[in-house]
């Protein structure tokens, strides 16, 4: 028997087509006749309130100006699916962006699918809904994956399973929650690409992924830029560490040596101890000296 649990990647309807999660399946009369599943219920705007699992924090004004418009023109053409959540009182579990330019419109009243949810299923089932959603910006969809873990208590693993994605593709939106708040909100404003985010977060220090990121809005840099610059910090990096780990004899050894040999002699030593002794010369002449000196 296959006890694998579906994935929430297929969408609202697996987990909206169970009867026991939709009140219209409960009976309405003494007749002991069933309503249609799905069937759709017309109430009062008011008596609607929104999701606090609502995963999206960010509503664009241009798209939102735009949906009331064909609001007032047309009307909600696609329900808004709420869970009732006391006598009159609904909360909503998808369609927030609907509900709102309902509001702007001024509607009176929305068409909506009536649903039973605990807490847990309304929160995946708004995550799900949303991270379907192509206009989701990248940190909304990081933040969604962090409250599915956090909230549903799942694995990285898990949570790949149960939204249909690879595991590298929810670690990567995972790792933009560790970008500096400026650069999250660059990234949720389309300032940046997710490229130039995942190239940022290759950087060590804050600092550093500041000063990038900063090049990035100044001077347009791209994100083949952002991996040139970090393979310098990284080079430089490597040097300061390579000298930091010398002790003050050896120092001296590295000055006496750069002395007898007229070169600049460099020791690079590793944190295990082995290291190496590197003699440059600026033509032949001068390694010829250096060889005559080594005999």
């Amino acid at each position: 028997m296959n006890s694998k649990k579906p994935a929430l990647g297929r969408g609202l309807s697996a987990l909206l087509e169970n009867a026991n999660t939709d009140i219209t399946s409960s009976r309405s009369d003494d007749s002991g006749t069933l309503p249609s599943v799905g069937a759709i219920a017309s109430i009062l705007i008011h008596q609607v309130e929104t999701n606090p699992f609502q995963p999206r924090t960010h509503f664009e004004k241009e798209a939102l100006v735009d949906l009331t418009n064909s609001i007032k023109e047309h009307g909600i053409i696609q329900p808004i699916t709420v869970r009732k959540i006391g006598y009159d009182k609904y909360q909503i579990i998808s369609g927030e962006r609907r509900f709102k330019a309902s509001q702007i419109a001024g509607l009176k009243e929305i068409p909506v699918y009536v649903r039973i949810a605990n807490d847990q299923t309304m929160l995946e089932m708004a995550i799900v809904e949303n991270i379907q959603r192509k206009d989701l910006n990248p940190i909304e969809i990081s933040l969604s994956y962090q409250r599915l873990i956090d909230e549903c208590n799942l694995t990285q693993e898990k949570l790949s399973e149960r939204i249909g994605k690879s595991r590298s593709a929810v670690t990567n939106f995972l790792r933009l929650l560790n970008l500096p708040s400026a650069v999250q909100v660059g990234l949720r404003d389309a300032k940046i690409t997710m490229g130039h985010a995942k190239a940022l977060l290759s950087f060590k220090t804050e600092a550093e992924v500041l000063a990038a990121y900063k090049d990035v809005l100044d001077n347009q840099l791209s994100v083949r830029g952002i991996e040139e610059k970090t393979k310098t910090a990284k080079s430089v990096s490597s040097k300061k560490l390579s000298e930091s780990t010398l002790s003050l004899s050896e120092k001296q050894a590295q000055e006496d040596l750069s002395f007898h040999f007229s070169s600049r002699i460099k020791i690079a030593k590793s944190n295990n101890g082995k290291g190496k002794i590197v003699i440059p010369f600026d033509d032949e002449e001068h390694l010829k000296r250096i060889l005559d000196l080594l005999d």
